[in-house]
């Protein structure tokens, strides 16, 4: 029993919670202090010293052949997990954890947008002072501010306020609003770190990520996310942990980088498990009690998050019922001077009681050049078509095929001539799971579609990755849709606007650009073929 009440103490005891004899250190990026006005703002940015800097580091970047040309990648040094998305004035904010080659320290970083595509670097938002480094968190926006609440090293939970056109001046004005230690040295009932952040009426409410309690099988270390409620932003009360009934992630699971946003009628919580990866609930919220209950769960990763894989989301809504996410990726290669980047931006939308949509979102369709299209081609029993005058490293494909009854849909990207380099698109008919135990109205079985990238490179540092596998439903003679997005180091493909797939790749061959089909078993027909090349947002 002691031995059990000791491992409990420390599982709420934070990985980070030892506060620094030392002072910490000014960041070696200079912080200062921009107008209120945004005419003004703009002025101030042409000459600002880190845009300077950011453009200079981008120009040099820029050869690298793995850097992305629409995807949102770092500036310089490290991008890694997604803060804060949120829509602010008529423009997307993101901020990011930011580890700049001249401070190794993790510190918010900021891009903003008109339309979720094109990206504009900005000044640093919130530097590590008093706190040791600017983890992850999330923002809410009210009409005269955005809140930013995040976990700050060697303090806790720590709220920043910011008003001004392009957020650039930022206030902390709660250091901690929730302490790594109790005033009287007992343990704390909770786990502080990252949160998410939200108001109902007069009452701003926040949940931490991270926690684990040790009340599963045999004791075993389960998820912990802990509600908090303020009137002032100042003043936080504990209120207690935050979900009833979930059952689906697996002993040792965390829900860090936590978001929780209205879907529908429905509530989605967004999280990531330092395990296994980014994920989403769906469920119902009791606001009377406070309470969200899970009934249903999905994954952004199919696999382990790293090397090469989708790491953590940050969400915000976006105005008309649905959200909006974006995730980080991380690198399967060392690409010297910079890392990190992150996926396309995803709409979700609730389509049925369990179940969402995900296609992706922003104005992707103002990179598209060089339009080339095929239609109702046969695609004989296996029988590769390797496309002649379709192919690149920087593009949008979209297909539609009647599968018919072809067990088997391969579609190559990224294919040398000699075929020692491609990834490969893999379509299983009805190969998933039998879910009619599940839902009697289901005729058969789920189909799988994977993402495998063994063969995307010959390159000995490269760090191999084992296939994404994730399932999806096809309704009874419904074409196979496929959007796949391909920009240099990294592949994501959307499958009938319900399912979302991406690995980062790094293809060693100059003549890795070729496009290939297939089908494997049975004849199937390609009823359309949709190619464009992209723009670099750069």
């Amino acid at each position: 029993m002691k031995l059990k009440l000791i491992s409990y103490l420390l599982a709420l005891t934070p990985v980070f919670s030892i506060i620094s004899a030392q002072p910490v250190q000014p960041s070696k990026f200079p912080q200062r202090n921009y107008s209120q006005q945004k005419d003004k703002q703009l002025k101030e940015l042409k000459k600002d010293s880190q845009i300077s800097f950011f453009k200079d580091s981008r120009k040099k970047l820029a050869a690298d052949p793995y850097r992305p040309i629409y995807h949102l990648s770092s500036p310089d040094g490290i991008m890694h997990d997604p803060n804060g998305l949120c829509y602010w004035q008529g423009k997307w904010h993101l901020f990011y954890q930011f580890l700049p080659t001249k401070d190794s320290r993790q510190h918010w970083g900021h891009a903003v947008s008109d339309d979720l595509i094109h990206w504009q670097d900005l000044p640093i938002a919130l530097y590590p002072v008093p706190e040791e480094k600017v983890y992850s968190g999330a923002t809410y926006v009210e009409k005269d501010k955005v809140i930013a609440m995040y976990y700050g090293l060697g303090f806790g939970d720590i709220v920043a306020t910011s008003s001004d056109p392009l957020l650039l001046n930022w206030k902390k004005i709660a250091t901690p609003a929730i302490a790594l230690k109790s005033e009287d040295g007992k343990p704390l009932p909770y786990y502080v770190f990252d949160t998410a952040i939200w108001k109902e009426d007069e009452t701003y409410y926040a949940v931490t990520g991270g926690g684990r309690i040790p009340n599963g099988p045999g004791g075993k270390m389960m998820r912990g996310n802990y509600l908090f409620s303020s009137k002032n932003l100042t003043d936080w009360k504990y209120m207690h942990e935050f979900m009833q009934n979930e059952r689906f992630l697996m002993p040792g699971e965390d829900a860090a980088c936590p978001y929780f946003w209205p879907i529908g009628d429905r509530h989605i919580f967004l999280f990531f498990s330092h395990i296994t990866g980014g994920k989403y609930f769906l469920g119902d919220y009791d606001k009377e009690k406070h309470h969200f209950y899970p009934t249903t769960y999905g994954k952004f990763n199919f696999g382990p998050w790293g090397p090469g894989g989708v790491h953590a989301p940050s969400a915000t809504p976006d105005g008309e019922g649905g959200v909006i996410m974006i995730s980080n990726m991380t690198g399967g290669k060392t690409t010297p001077g910079w890392r990190g980047i992150m996926t396309l931006p995803r709409k979700l939308n609730l389509i049925s009681h369990d179940s969402i949509s995900m296609i992706p979102a922003g104005d992707y369709k103002s990179l598209r050049k060089n339009y080339k299209a095929l239609k109702n081609i046969t695609l004989n029993a296996n029988q590769e078509i390797v496309f002649n005058n379709i192919s690149g490293n920087a593009f949008e494909l979209q297909i539609e095929i009647d599968v018919k009854k072809s067990p088997l849909i391969v579609l190559n990207v990224l294919q040398s001539k000699d075929k020692k380099e491609y990834t490969s698109i893999k379509f299983f008919k009805d190969r998933g799971f039998d879910l009619r135990r599940l839902n009697p109205n289901l005729k058969g079985n789920e189909s799988l579609i994977s993402l495998e990238t063994a063969y995307s490179s010959i390159l000995p540092d490269v760090k191999s990755r084992a296939p994404e596998i994730a399932p999806i439903i096809l309704a009874e003679n419904e074409s196979l849709k496929l959007q796949v997005f391909v920009d240099k180091s990294v592949v994501e493909a959307f499958v009938n606007d319900r399912q979302a797939l991406a690995a980062r790749v790094y293809p060693g061959l100059d003549d890795s650009i070729g496009i290939s089909l297939e089908s494997r078993g049975n004849d199937a027909e390609l009823k359309q073929l949709d190619f464009w090349e992209m723009k670099s947002i750069y």
